[in-house]
C-alpha cells in the first residue's frame, strides 16, 4: 500500500508560500566556493589489495547565495505576516523564521515541499533538517522515502539526494558540499552540539567538528558551513532549547533558519500560524470524543487520592480527595490537610478511622503522605479504596474493543482499516518472561484476549466475519511495540521527570520497526489492529487510522493528553492510500479513566501552556495585523499602536479587564450588534469583532454519551415528494469555458500598467558610532543612524525566458502572453529586477484569468446522475446540542449543521408548515468547477398547495449575503452553482438556486 499526497491543500500551500514569499525579488542562482583543490584519498572506493591508493581532488563546492538585502526581506516579512493575520515584526534581527502548525496537519510534508519550491523559485540547493531525537529522525527519513515519487512527479523529476548524517560515512558530507543537485541532510542535534569551540582541548567533541583525513584535513562542519545551507529545525523547543544547541545551529552558517513546531517556546519572526483551535475548527485533524470510565457512588471503602503537596508556606500541606459525609449524603471532594489531621473527623465518616496525617513529603516526583497508626503511604494520583484497579482496566479494554468494532462496521466497507492504540506505563503489564526467558502474556494481554472473545460473539458484529466463526484469533489481532535489550527482551523506554524520552540504540530498533510498519498497518492484509505500546510512540510516530486511544496507566503518567491524542489526530486513509476528509468519519475516541469534563479541562490547560493560546483573552497586539487605507489609498497595517488603541477602548467599555480577559459585556454587545470601537477604526469594525469572537473559541471535545447515529428517515425517503425533488436536482453536469482572448489581453495589460511597480535591487547604508573604553569596544546604540536605502545602477544581467515561464504557469499561448506584456508597456521594468517582475506579472495574470474562466463558464447536463440509494450508504454521527438537531421533515432523523446560521435555518425549516421536506445536501453531492468541487447546503420542497414562484429550491446559507463581504473563492463557486442549476432548469420547471443569510429573508424572496 502506498500513501497518496494532495499537493493542493490550501492551508499547506499557504504555509509553503509564507516562506517562499520572504525571498520575493531574489535572483535564481547558486554560489561556488573553492575547497583549495587539495588532494585526498578516496576512502570509499579504496581497494586494500591494490598497490596504490586512489587520489582524488575535491575541487569546487556549491552553496546557496542570497542576492536581496535584509531590508527587502524585512519588507517581505511584514507583507507575509499581515497576509497571515500576524502582528508585523518591527525589526528583522537574524534570519530566523517560525512556522506554527498543529500536530497532525502535515508539518513534515510542508517543509519538504518548501524545499522544492525554494529550489524551483530561487535555485537554493542545500538544506539541513535538524531533529531532536531518534524517533523524529526516523520519521523524517521515512517521509522522504514515501514522498519521493510524489515530489518527483510534482517537480519534473528534479534530482535530489537525502540522507541521515552518519559520522562513519563522511563521504556523504563531501557529496553534500560539492553536488549541484538538491541536497537534504537530516541530522540529530546531539551529533553536532558537543565541544565544538576548542577542539584541541576537548576530546569528546563530535566527529563533525574534528579535522578528518578522509576530507583532506577539513572539518566536516566547515564544508557544510561553506554551502550556506537553509536550516530547517523540527520541534525547536526540543532541538534547540539550550544556548549550546542554538550556537551549534549557528555553526552551520545558515542562509536562514526555518523553525517548525506546534508548540514554540520562543517566537522569532512568526510567519504562519495554524494553531490547535484553527486545526480543529477547519476539520484538518480528527475531532475528539471522550468515553470516560469513572466510578459512581462507590463509597464502601475509605477512598483516598493524593492530589498535591505544598511546602511553599508553613505549615506543609497536602490536598487529598476523599468521600465526605455532608447532610447524610456522601460526596467526593478535595480537602487540604496538615500533619496531625484526622480524616475521620474531617470526613465525618468512621470508615476513615486510623487515617491520621503523620508525614507530608514534597520532593518533586516522589510526593507522598504517610498515615498513623496504619503506617500506610499514599502517593500522587494512585487512589486507594477505589473499585479494583484491574477491573477498571478491564472495562477500558472492553470499551476500546467495542468502539473499535463499531467503527469497523461502518468503515470496513469504505476500505478504511481501523486501528486502536493502548498506552501502558510498564511493559511487564503486557509481556513478561518465565524463568527460562520465554515470553509470556502479561495481565493486559490476557484481559484483552478474554474480552475480545466475548465481544466478537455479539450478534451485531456477525456481519464483519462471514467466513470465520470468531473472526481472527485474538492472538493475531494485537501486538506490542517496545524497546528490546541485547538479550532480545522487551523493556521500558526511559523517561525524564518532565516526560521527555531518553533514547539509546536499543530504542532505535523500536522506532525503525514501527516506521517500517506504518503502511503495512493500514492494509487489510495485516491482521494487526490493536497496538500496545510504552511511551516510545509518543513522538515521531502516528498513524492516520488510529481511531481509538486507551491509556492504561498503572500509576502517574508523565505523558500529556496532547501527546496521547497526537498519535491519532491525522485524517484517515483508505486502501488506495487516499486521505478521507469526511467529518463524520474522522473521530478520535479517547477511552479515559476520568470524566469527559475533566479531560477537556486538562486538555484545554495543556494547549494554553504548550502553544501560548490564551482562551478568552484579547492581547494588546491582537488587532495589529488589520489593515486600513491611508490618505493615498494604500492599505497599511494599523500596527501595535493601533491595536493598543482598540485594546484600551475595550477596557473603557468593560469588554475586557486589565489583563485582556473577555467580560460578559463584550459577549452581550456582540450578540446585540452594539460593539463600540474607536471612531478611527469604524471602517474595520466587523474585522475587530471577528477577532474578539475568535478569542472565545474552545477546542471541541465531545461527550460520547451525547453522540447519536444519524439515520435516513424512511418515511421521507420513500415519499413521492422526495422522489420528485431528487429527480429534479440529482443530475450531473459538465462545463466548458469560453472567454474572449482580446478581452483577457486588455484586462491583463491594463492591470499590469496600473499595478506593476518593480523596484531595482537596493543597497542599504548603515552608520553607527563606537564607544571605546576600559570595557572594550561597544556599539553606541543612541548614536546609531537609521538605515537608509541607496539605489545603484545594476550591472547588466542575463534576462530569463519570461514567455516560457509564464506559459508553463498559466498555459496561455506564447502569442497571448507576448501581447499582454507589450501592450502593458511595462517591459522596461523587466530589466530592473527580472525575478520580481515575473512574479508580479504572473500574480496579476492568474487573478484576471480566474475571473474570466468563471464568467465564461457554461454547464451542460449529462446523462449521469447521483443515485438516490447513495443516501442509504451514508454513516453519519453527531452530538446533541453541538452539531445536530432532531428532525421529522428532513431526509434524516437528525440534521447535522456546520454553523449557527445553519442551525437556525434548519430549525425554521423544521417548523415551517409550508415546507413538505428538506435535505442538508451530503458531502458527496458535488458540482464541478474550475476552482474545485462545490457542495451546496440545502434542497427544499414546499407543499404543492402553497402559491410560490417555485416549489423546489437549492439554497446556499452564508452569515452575510452582502456580495462585497464574501471571499472571491466563495463568489466564484456561487456563480458556478447558479449556472449549474440554470442548466438543469432548461429541461425541468420550478428549480431555483438562492443565497440566504436567514430564513425570513429567504422566505420573503421566494414568495
Amino acid at each position: 500500500m502506498k500513501l497518496k499526497f494532495d499537493s493542493n491543500l490550501k492551508y499547506q500551500t499557504d504555509a509553503v508560500k509564507a516562506v517562499t514569499d520572504l525571498f520575493e525579488g531574489q535572483s535564481s542562482m547558486m554560489s561556488y566556493f573553492s575547497i583549495n583543490g587539495q588532494v585526498g584519498f578516496d576512502y570509499v572506493n579504496f581497494n586494500k589489495d591494490a598497490e596504490d591508493e586512489r587520489e582524488i581532488v575535491f575541487g569546487q563546492g556549491v552553496g546557496n547565495k542570497l542576492t536581496i538585502s535584509k531590508y527587502d526581506i524585512l519588507e517581505n516579512l511584514r507583507k507575509v505576516q499581515t497576509h497571515n493575520k500576524i502582528a508585523p515584526s518591527e525589526t528583522l534581527g537574524d534570519l530566523n523564521f517560525d512556522i506554527e502548525m498543529e500536530t497532525g496537519t502535515g508539518k513534515t510534508y510542508v517543509y519538504l515541499k518548501t524545499i522544492f519550491e525554494l529550489n524551483k523559485l530561487y535555485g537554493f540547493t542545500k538544506f539541513i533538517i535538524v531533529v531532536p531525537n531518534i524517533a523524529i529522525k526516523e520519521g523524517v527519513y521515512k517521509n522522504l522515502k514515501i514522498t519521493e515519487e510524489h515530489f518527483k512527479g510534482l517537480y519534473d523529476n528534479v534530482l535530489y539526494d537525502y540522507f541521515v548524517y552518519d559520522s562513519s560515512k563522511l563521504e556523504q558530507v563531501r557529496n553534500f558540499s560539492t553536488s549541484s543537485n538538491i541536497q537534504i541532510m537530516i541530522i540529530n542535534i546531539d551529533a553536532f552540539n558537543k565541544s565544538f569551540k576548542d577542539i584541541e582541548k576537548e576530546t569528546k567533541a563530535n566527529i563533525i567538528h574534528r579535522p578528518q583525513d578522509k576530507l583532506s584535513g577539513y572539518k566536516p562542519i566547515d564544508l557544510i558551513a561553506e554551502t550556506n545551507p537553509i536550516v530547517i529545525v523540527d520541534e525547536p523547543q526540543s532541538s534547540i532549547s539550550t544556548a549550546r544547541s542554538k550556537e551549534a545551529v549557528s555553526s552551520l552558517n545558515p542562509l536562514c533558519t526555518l523553525r517548525y513546531s506546534a508548540t514554540h517556546k520562543e517566537i522569532d519572526n512568526l510567519i504562519y500560524k495554524l494553531d490547535a483551535v484553527d486545526a480543529y475548527q477547519m476539520d484538518l485533524v480528527k475531532g475528539i470524543e471522550v468515553a470516560s470510565l469513572k466510578s459512581l457512588n462507590y463509597h464502601n471503602k475509605a477512598y483516598l487520592k493524593l492530589v498535591s503537596t505544598d511546602n511553599t508556606k508553613s505549615p506543609i500541606t497536602a490536598k487529598i480527595e476523599v468521600d465526605m459525609n455532608k447532610n447524610g449524603k456522601v460526596k467526593r471532594d478535595i480537602v487540604k490537610v496538615r500533619k496531625g489531621d484526622d480524616l475521620s473527623e474531617i470526613t465525618n465518616r468512621e470508615i476513615y478511622q486510623g487515617y491520621i496525617i503523620d508525614e507530608i513529603y514534597c520532593e518533586e516526583g516522589n510526593e507522598f503522605v504517610k498515615f498513623m497508626p496504619k503506617d500506610d503511604i499514599l502517593r500522587i494520583d494512585v487512589p486507594v479504596g477505589e473499585i479494583n484497579d484491574l477491573a477498571i482496566k478491564r472495562a477500558q479494554i472492553r470499551k476500546t474493543i467495542e468502539e473499535h468494532l463499531d467503527k469497523e462496521l461502518v468503515l470496513n466497507k469504505k476500505g478504511i482499516k481501523v486501528l486502536s492504540l493502548f498506552f501502558i506505563d510498564k511493559v511487564a503489564n503486557y509481556r513478561q518472561y518465565d524463568n527460562e526467558g520465554n515470553p509470556i502474556k502479561g495481565p493486559y494481554a490476557k484481559i484483552f484476549e478474554e474480552e475480545y472473545k466475548k465481544v466478537i460473539q455479539k450478534q451485531k458484529y456477525s456481519t464483519l466475519y462471514k467466513d470465520i466463526d470468531l473472526s481472527l484469533s485474538p492472538e493475531e489481532v494485537h501486538n506490542g511495540y517496545f524497546s528490546v535489550d541485547k538479550k532480545g527482551k522487551v523493556k521500558d523506554t526511559r523517561e525524564t521527570k518532565t516526560g521527555k524520552i531518553k533514547t539509546n540504540k536499543d530504542d532505535e530498533s523500536t522506532f525503525n520497526l514501527i516506521m517500517r510498519d506504518k503502511e503495512k498497518l493500514l492494509s487489510f492484509d495485516s491482521p494487526l489492529k490493536f497496538i500496545f505500546s510504552h511511551s516510545a510512540l509518543r513522538e515521531g510516530w502516528d498513524n492516520p487510522n488510529v481511531f481509538q486511544i486507551c491509556t492504561l496507566n498503572e500509576t502517574t503518567s508523565t505523558m500529556k493528553k496532547r501527546q496521547e491524542i497526537g498519535r491519532g489526530l491525522r485524517l484517515c486513509v483508505n486502501q488506495d492510500g487516499e486521505r478521507i476528509h469526511e467529518r463524520a468519519i474522522n473521530k478520535l475516541t479517547i477511552i479515559a479513566n476520568e470524566s469527559y469534563e475533566d479531560f477537556a479541562k486538562g486538555l484545554q490547560t495543556e494547549i494554553e501552556a504548550d502553544t501560548g493560546i490564551k482562551f478568552n483573552i484579547i492581547e494588546k497586539d491582537s488587532f495589529a495585523y488589520l489593515t486600513m487605507t491611508d490618505k493615498n489609498g494604500i492599505p497599511k497595517p494599523i500596527g501595535k499602536q493601533g491595536s493598543m488603541m482598540i485594546f484600551n477602548k475595550f477596557k473603557e467599555m468593560n469588554y475586557i479587564d486589565g489583563k485582556g480577559k473577555i467580560q460578559d459585556a463584550l459577549r452581550t454587545d456582540i450578540e446585540n450588534k452594539k460593539v463600540v470601537v474607536p471612531e478611527k477604526f469604524e471602517p474595520i469594525k466587523e474585522q475587530i469583532i471577528s477577532i474578539a469572537q475568535r478569542h472565545t473559541r474552545k477546542v471541541p471535545v465531545m461527550p460520547a454519551d451525547r453522540k447519536r447515529h444519524v439515520k435516513v428517515n424512511k418515511k421521507v425517503y420513500l415519499s413521492p415528494g422526495f422522489k420528485k425533488l431528487w429527480d429534479k436536482i440529482k443530475h450531473k453536469t459538465t462545463y466548458s469555458v469560453d472567454f474572449d482572448t482580446d478581452e483577457l489581453i486588455k484586462k491583463c495589460s491594463d492591470a499590469l500598467r496600473m499595478e506593476v511597480k518593480v523596484q531595482p535591487p537596493k543597497l542599504i547604508y548603515t552608520k553607527t558610532g563606537l564607544s571605546i573604553d576600559a570595557g572594550g569596544v561597544t556599539v553606541d546604540e543612541k548614536g546609531k543612524i537609521p538605515p537608509s536605502v541607496v539605489y545603484s545602477d545594476e550591472e547588466e544581467v542575463a534576462l530569463p525566458d519570461i514567455i516560457r515561464y509564464l506559459q508553463n504557469e498559466t498555459y496561455l499561448t506564447r502569442k497571448t502572453i507576448a501581447k499582454i506584456l507589450i501592450e502593458s508597456e511595462t517591459l522596461e521594468q523587466f530589466k530592473k529586477n527580472p525575478q520580481e517582475y515575473m512574479e508580479n506579472v504572473l500574480k496579476i495574470i492568474k487573478h484576471e484569468l480566474n475571473g474570466m474562466l468563471i464568467d465564461g463558464i457554461k454547464y451542460t447536463e449529462l446523462d449521469d446522475s447521483y443515485s438516490q440509494e447513495l443516501f442509504l450508504d451514508d454513516e453519519l454521527f453527531g452530538y446533541l446540542d453541538k452539531n445536530i438537531i432532531k428532525s421529522e421533515h428532513s431526509l434524516y432523523n437528525y440534521v447535522v449543521y456546520d454553523s449557527k446560521v445553519e442551525s437556525k435555518f434548519a430549525s425554521r425549516l423544521e417548523n415551517d408548515p409550508d415546507v413538505e421536506l428538506y435535505i442538508k445536501l451530503p458531502e458527496w453531492f458535488k458540482i464541478n468547477t474550475p476552482i474545485g468541487n462545490y457542495n451546496p447546503d440545502w434542497a427544499i420542497m414546499f407543499k404543492e398547495d402553497i402559491e410560490l414562484h417555485s416549489l423546489y429550491f437549492v439554497v446556499e446559507t452564508k452569515g452575510s449575503i452582502d456580495w462585497e463581504n464574501l471571499r472571491q473563492n466563495e463568489k466564484n463557486k456561487i456563480k458556478c452553482g447558479k449556472k449549474h442549476f440554470a442548466a438543469l432548469t432548461k429541461n425541468r420547471e420550478n428549480i431555483k438556486y438562492e443565497l440566504a443569510s436567514n430564513y425570513d429573508d429567504f422566505k420573503a424572496k421566494v414568495e
